[in-house]
């Protein structure tokens, strides 16, 4: 063990199960660890460096903003968090964006703004939340809760009340969990990212948005792994041809700070007023600076590109040695092996690529840009992993 491995083991809370490598720098798709080995990234910190590492014009545009103002209150205009806002808006049709620092705590914002809204319209006891069996909505107490697997509870309890989940794909079913209810809102990720890279029906998530528009019920997509390019559209929801009431986002958006944004919908645009919520670091120049460089880059030529090398990874895994399926949408892939994923991912590090898991499976998220051949190499040293 290294002495940088020592000192992670003795001052930092143990949470994670780290591989055996320290990375020292990198550029786009390529990393380095302190003995000078190159990797092919195929996780991008969790979905969050959209454009590579190191990227250039991000790197500008943050390194910019850093001479002007890193931070400043909310009680203060900047520049960079407005101009941000007007493109989230205008790029999906939202009205209103809330910023925060996580994932989490955008999904906290979306739950909160859905229980003030139904608490006005219909009552306070209209409170309960809906999710999906094997969905993840976050680490905070009242995210786990609405994070539809059990073993994320049990060290936790009480979690915040007021969550229900269903099962993926059964629209009979929620639609009478909804009905038992008093029910704010149905939040849903179109694809269970750590739940195993699973897709949701098409046919589920349009009954499931046209219900909820229905008994105007508000329909909260979590955007924070499939967001900003990853499915081969700006949000996954666009795949369904659907529009949500909140969408939450988070990781790419940031391009490698901590950005987490709630982008609110018509009905709930005026949910929240002054001092119904807030955040010191939530919407940070610098961050935002850094996000406008990443949204303002997401366009059709890119997200074409996206969906190219997703089939591409798609064809290639399909009938390879070892591997039993291929799941996901875009750069967002899930690849259930014969092999421990974990023994994959290992083999991987070993030979230069870095892969993710997502329960039983190996996970890939490589940046949007990837180059083409650095792409080939990656997939088919993961191909050679999985061989048995």
């Amino acid at each position: 063990m290294s002495e940088l491995q020592n000192l992670d083991k003795t001052y930092i809370a143990n949470t994670y199960s780290r591989f055996p490598v320290e990375l020292v720098y990198g550029m786009g798709s390529e990393v380095f660890d302190v003995n000078g080995k190159r990797y092919i990234d195929m996780g991008t910190g969790i979905g969050v460096t959209a454009f590579g590492i190191s990227d250039p014009e991000w790197t500008q545009a943050v390194t910019n903003q850093l001479t002007k103002l890193q931070h400043t209150s909310n009680l203060y205009y900047t520049e960079p968090c407005a101009f941000l806002a007007k493109l989230l808006c205008e790029k999906t049709g939202m009205k209103k964006v809330f910023f925060a620092n996580s994932g989490a705590e955008a999904n906290e914002c979306a739950i909160k703004t859905a229980r003030k809204y139904a608490a006005e319209k219909k009552g306070a006891d209209y409170y309960t939340i809906i999710t999906l069996q094997n969905s993840f909505h976050g680490r905070t107490i009242t995210t786990l809760a609405a994070t539809g697997q059990e073993h994320y509870h049990e060290l936790f309890q009480p979690l915040t009340q007021g969550f229900v989940h269903t099962p993926a794909n059964d629209f009979e079913a929620l639609k009478e969990t909804a009905l038992e209810h008093k029910t704010a809102a149905i939040m849903i990720e179109c694809v269970q990212g750590e739940g195993g890279v699973i897709a949701l029906e098409s046919d589920f998530v349009k009954k499931t948005a046209e219900f909820a528009k229905e008994n105007d019920i508000l329909l909260i997509v979590d955007e924070v792994q499939t967001g900003n390019g990853r499915s081969g559209k700006l949000y996954a929801y666009m795949n369904y041809d659907i529009m949500p009431d909140i969408v939450t986002t988070a990781k790419g958006i940031g391009g490698g700070l901590p950005l987490g944004a709630a982008l609110l919908g018509e009905k709930v645009e005026f949910t929240l007023g002054a001092g119904d919520h807030g955040s010191t670091f939530g919407g940070n120049p610098v961050s935002c600076a850094g996000a406008i460089s990443v949204i303002s880059r997401i366009d059709e030529a890119l997200l074409s590109e996206v969906k190219q090398k997703s089939e591409y990874i798609f064809n290639a895994l399909k009938d390879a040695d070892g591997v039993e399926s291929v799941s996901g949408l875009g750069l967002m892939i899930g690849i259930k092996t014969t092999k421990p994923a974990r023994d994959i991912v290992n083999k991987c590090i070993e030979n230069g690529v870095l892969c993710l898991t997502a329960k039983d499976k190996v996970r890939l998220l490589p940046a949007l840009n990837i180059p083409m051949d650095i792409l080939c190499e990656a997939i088919e040293i993961i191909k050679s992993a999985c061989a048995n």
